[in-house]
């Protein structure tokens, strides 16, 4: 079965065709500039066979690219696929697990937008659209909060009355599952462990959007994002943990109401809103170690170190015996002074970073604790891709039923 993977932003569209499930990759690459005209023109880099072509379309919106991006398939007969699994950020109380997309998915998933408002509205207009253009073909939503659906009731709880919370589906809902359970399994197999005995804490810290998961016997137990991918790590844009009192007096003195505080809190804060240069902490770190850093960043890099910190000191703590401390994704596994500065002087938890291993990582998955570190600190290379190829050939050939 060819399984072609969407991931889609808000203003990019990204792909991957693999086939199942051996789980080689036919084909991939990223719509960019999607949505109104840029200043550069819309394209879509589209790499098959190691090389990658360039080509200048006009996208108008998400469905449109994914017409284009089918008719670059369709120049070779061997890369048609067979069916589509989609990536989408919230499932809200109406999806349990992965599903597969119909009618009756359809009307749910309009329901779950104003839940993740960055993400979930992009993802259901390109299922919708290759709905329509394409209806004989099987889809699949994979949703980033179905790993977490272990999390206990008593950790997903928020101190709210019961009628409130029923009535709005307020509750935590964690994200990056996707991501969090393929390095979950990925660290097993590295340990020579069955994953149903693994404890870790995995550090998905990407470039937009981070997160920490405290996973007990391969499940989840507890993820820093919440409600909605806003709660948590400081993140790329978005603020992280605040407290709702200034939430509260935000509304009261926001110019534009609900809609601007909303947008400040998940376009203008985080990493960008408080260096007021960059919103990738790699251009902040590269500042702060240069040779005269400035005092803005270096608090900004302090803080946003500072809250992953925190966090991981309180999911070892509910971990138990972790095995693990796992990184990925674009910061974790490509920054390795953000790793020494989370994990240097815990050994009160068993941990211990070795700074030369850290420095120097070559191979992936890669162990870069010391040799006397109780918990390993493993460096993985996610691969959400292949995660939802994988659920979409399983659900399809009905090995994993549905849950809904």
């Amino acid at each position: 079965m060819n399984v072609l993977v969407f991931n889609c932003g808000s203003s990019s569209l990204k792909y991957k065709l693999l086939s199942m499930p051996d789980g080689k990759m036919l084909a991939g690459g990223e719509a960019q500039r999607v949505g109104p005209k840029t200043a550069e023109p819309a394209r879509i880099l589209h790499r098959l066979n190691g090389v990658e072509e360039v080509h200048y379309f006009e996208m108008h919106d998400h469905g449109a690219a994914f017409e284009r991006v089918m008719e670059l398939l369709r120049r070779d007969a061997s890369l048609a696929p067979d069916a589509l699994g989609h990536r989408v950020v919230h499932g809200g109380s109406w999806f349990g697990g992965h599903a597969v997309v119909d009618e009756k998915a359809l009307a749910d998933l309009e329901k779950t937008l104003p839940l993740a408002p960055l993400h979930n509205p992009p993802a259901v207009n390109l299922l919708k659209a290759s709905k329509a253009l394409y209806p004989d073909l099987p889809q699949v939503a994979v949703f980033d909060t179905a790993y977490h659906a272990t999390i206990p009731e008593y950790a997903r709880r928020y101190a709210l009355s019961r009628q409130l919370t029923d009535e709005m589906g307020v509750r935590k809902y964690g994200f990056h599952g996707t991501s969090h359970q393929f390095v979950v399994g990925e660290a097993a197999k590295f340990l020579g462990l069955p994953v149903e005995k693994l404890n870790a804490v995995s550090c998905h810290l990407g470039s937009g959007g981070a997160s920490l998961c405290a996973v007990v016997g391969g499940k989840s137990v507890d993820n820093t994002m919440g409600y909605s991918p806003l709660q948590g790590l400081i993140m790329s844009t978005r603020s992280g943990d605040l407290d709702p009192a200034v939430t509260l007096n935000m509304l009261a003195r926001a110019p534009g109401g609900a809609a601007a505080v909303e947008k400040t809190l998940n376009k203008n804060s985080g990493v960008l809103g408080m260096s007021g240069m960059s919103a990738d902490i790699r251009d902040v770190v590269a500042r702060v170690n240069g040779a005269s850093p400035d005092p803005r960043l270096y608090m900004t890099q302090q803080t946003y170190l500072w809250r992953i910190r925190k966090y991981l000191g309180s999911y070892l703590a509910v971990v138990g015996h972790a095995h693990a401390i796992i990184f990925t994704d674009t910061i974790g596994e490509t920054v390795p002074e953000v790793r020494w500065a989370v994990c240097s002087d815990m050994g009160v938890f068993g941990v211990k970073i070795d700074p030369e291993r850290n420095r120097n990582v070559k191979t992936y998955p890669s162990d870069v604790a010391a040799d006397d570190s109780e918990v390993r600190i493993l460096v993985i290379l996610t691969n959400e891709e292949l995660a939802i190829a994988k659920f979409t050939y399983e659900l399809l050939s009905a090995k994993a039923p549905a849950t809904r």
